[in-house]
């Protein structure tokens, strides 16, 4: 057995254009393409933005779950409305702090719409912060843009006769991650946590951590059901399937990697191993999440 050390980390803010200005211009020089698809019920799964976008017809406006990148806002609303047949959006979830989730926030926040997102994402927002996501620091999110309302661990509402659930990922990829449950549509968002086509990384300098992670796709699969659409930030829609067949891989690489700490390993000893080699075909090279993944646990784990 182990034992946990805690371990804190700093804010998070906006992708900025003053930092970065030529990406911004490029940006503006080619207009981002949107993908639309019905997914029933009034729901729709938006791509292109820099991150997957769900968004659910309401009447009085829609809700949104995460909100790509900020200089892809303005042709990711277009296509939100003329999807959902609204004019504003009424509610967006956060399901965490990173720059490609939380640039239609101010759009959203400007025209009087409720941001909803864990406290600790409130926190980042607010905050001055690094990242291994991403290069130097960021600023916080103007005030319009920051969560108008936050949860600390479970929660639920209604919206337009749905009953939409969320619970919190402690430390799963950052540490302010929620799951949304659309539970009578069969659709889940899960954020940065998962992928089906890459090994989402750690943002171990802001309290994510290998067991985190196992923790929650452990707890996602076990509110899956096999044919459960999944809904991650990055790449193509999953099933409940795909969940139960992380979990089974999380879980035996936290073994190894206990085995490895227990060896004395440095986390360059750890890439070279590649306990994923057998997967790469599935999630493309490991290498970079390996390194973290692993000082993540010398910073979370001591043994006893």
């Amino acid at each position: 057995m182990l034992s946990r050390r805690s371990f804190i980390g700093a804010g998070a803010g906006i992708f900025g254009g003053a930092l970065f200005p030529g990406l911004v211009l490029r940006a503006q020089q080619t207009a981002a393409q949107i993908t639309t698809t019905d997914l029933g019920g009034g729901l729709y799964l938006l791509g292109g933005a820099g991150c997957n976008v769900l968004a659910l017809r309401g009447d009085d406006g829609a809700l949104l779950v995460d909100g790509g990148l900020a200089a892809n806002a303005e042709p990711l609303l277009r296509a939100v409305y003329a999807a959902t047949g609204t004019t504003r959006v009424n509610t967006l979830i956060n399901t965490h702090w990173h720059p490609e989730a939380v640039g239609a926030n101010e759009a959203v926040g400007r025209a009087g719409g409720k941001i909803l997102a864990h406290e600790k994402t409130a926190m980042y927002l607010s905050n001055r912060v690094s990242s291994i996501a991403f290069e130097g620091k960021r600023d916080p999110l103007p005030e319009p843009a920051r969560p108008t309302e936050t949860t600390r661990a479970e929660g639920s509402l209604s919206f337009a006769g749905h009953r939409i659930a969320y619970g919190y990922l402690p430390a799963a990829h950052t540490d302010g991650d929620l799951f949304v449950d659309f539970t009578d549509l069969n659709v889940m968002a899960v954020g940065g946590v998962i992928s089906a086509q890459t090994w989402p990384l750690l943002d171990y300098r802001n309290g994510a951590w290998l067991g985190g992670r196992v923790r929650a796709v452990e707890r996602l699969a076990s509110l899956v059901k096999p044919d459960t659409r999944v809904v991650p930030a990055d790449g193509r829609m999953m099933t409940g399937r795909d969940v139960m067949r992380q979990r089974d891989i999380y879980d035996d690489l936290f073994v190894t990697m206990v085995n490895f700490m227990n060896k004395g390993y440095g986390a360059e000893d750890v890439v070279r191993d590649n306990p994923l080699k057998q997967y790469q075909a599935d999630f493309g090279d490991p290498s970079a999440f390996l390194d973290g993944a692993y000082r993540s646990m010398l910073i979370a784990y001591v043994p006893d």
